[in-house]
């Protein structure tokens, strides 16, 4: 294996502060490597909304983690990851690692970008995260004690975020998965019943699953202050992923990181733990 990120410039990861995005950070300076946070209050600041900090933030970087925010399958996504990519790839850039969903047609656009920016690209594909009941979307639903979503009794691979950054990293690092689409999910199927009773015995109290229609969803969001044409993106988001086009396994993480993914069941056991679903 060819380390690439241990001389100069280290990496930069976009979405530095986010679920996978802290973790890969975290693991790369476990290992002694150089890493510079890509974000609005990183130094230098990365702003997917001005590309005025795209060429401070890419200059004298190796390799590149791409998380787009808001979200990779929006119509701004292709666009701006397009050329951010090719900004970083002039600027010396060798290697880029892009986290893209699993089953989603919109996000193909930016998936071509990352590969045809003239660096090493490596892309990985996933779906809903374990950490989304216990980091920022879910976590409150878990503690009030009823987790609503338009997903029917669809079953989910939930894949957990800090197999995500063990795959990123090793991409990150090495040669061996240049060229190569990961497709990443946990170890089995769980329906989002399933899951939240998981949660509920990790945690030692109920938490229920209510499916909701997505009308009903969105109608949520609206009273929450969401603005209508964020609402229409995010239900549609979140109704086309949870149609069943992802439900089923595969082996990636163990062929990538030579052991198991992580079962949501240590994943409910090791958070509840931190009490971050205490009431």
């Amino acid at each position: 294996m060819t380390n690439i990120t241990g001389s100069t410039g280290g990496t930069l990861v976009l979405g530095g502060t986010g679920k996978t995005g802290r973790r890969v950070a975290a693991r790369l300076s476990a290992r002694g490597l150089p890493v510079r946070i890509g974000s609005r209050s990183g130094t230098p600041p990365f702003d997917w909304a001005d590309p005025a900090t795209w060429a401070a933030a890419v200059a004298g970087i190796e390799a590149m983690y791409v998380v787009y925010s808001p979200d990779l399958s929006f119509p701004a996504a292709a666009p701006a990851v397009r050329s951010v990519c090719e900004t970083a790839a002039r600027a010396g850039v060798r290697r880029i690692v892009l986290l893209s969903q699993r089953g989603e047609e919109a996000v193909l656009p930016s998936e071509r970008a990352v590969q045809e920016s003239g660096a090493a690209w490596t892309i990985l594909r996933v779906s809903w995260f374990d950490q989304n009941f216990s980091e920022d979307y879910l976590d409150g639903a878990v503690r009030r004690g009823e987790v609503a979503l338009p997903a029917g009794t669809v079953a989910e691979p939930f894949i957990d975020a800090g197999d995500i950054a063990d795959v990123a990293v090793a991409a990150l690092t090495t040669d061996e998965h240049s060229g190569r689409i990961h497709d990443l999910t946990g170890p089995r199927l769980l329906t989002f019943a399933d899951a939240t009773a998981e949660i509920s015995r990790a945690a030692g109290r109920e938490i229920i699953y209510r499916p909701l229609t997505a009308e009903a969803y969105a109608a949520g969001l609206a009273a929450a202050g969401i603005p209508a044409d964020y609402v229409t993106l995010v239900t549609e988001l979140i109704c086309h992923g949870l149609d069943g086009r992802n439900s089923y396994t595969t082996d990636d993480v163990q062929r990538v990181l030579g052991r198991p993914a992580t079962d949501f069941t240590d994943y409910a056991r090791t958070t509840a733990a931190t009490g971050v679903w205490s009431t």
